[in-house]
């Protein structure tokens, strides 16, 4: 099986954290909930999630 990293169509802000949820087929709020207590730790969290957000290709609609 050839998984790769997209951002998610269903989303609630620009889609990384659902995409990760999909790719590692958990729930999506799992994936918030980790990645808002990692950006209030170290406020490096945000920047990755910006970081992702231009890195991440958006999923092609054929693959929906």
């Amino acid at each position: 099986m050839n998984k790769k990293l997209y951002k998610s169509r269903n989303c609630m802000l620009l889609g990384v954290c659902a995409g990760v949820a999909e790719y590692f087929d958990i729930d999506p709020t799992v994936v918030r909930i980790l990645w808002t207590i990692f950006g209030l730790v170290a406020f490096s969290g945000v920047i990755a999630y910006i970081i992702a957000a231009v890195i991440m290709p958006e999923r092609p609609e054929a693959e929906i």
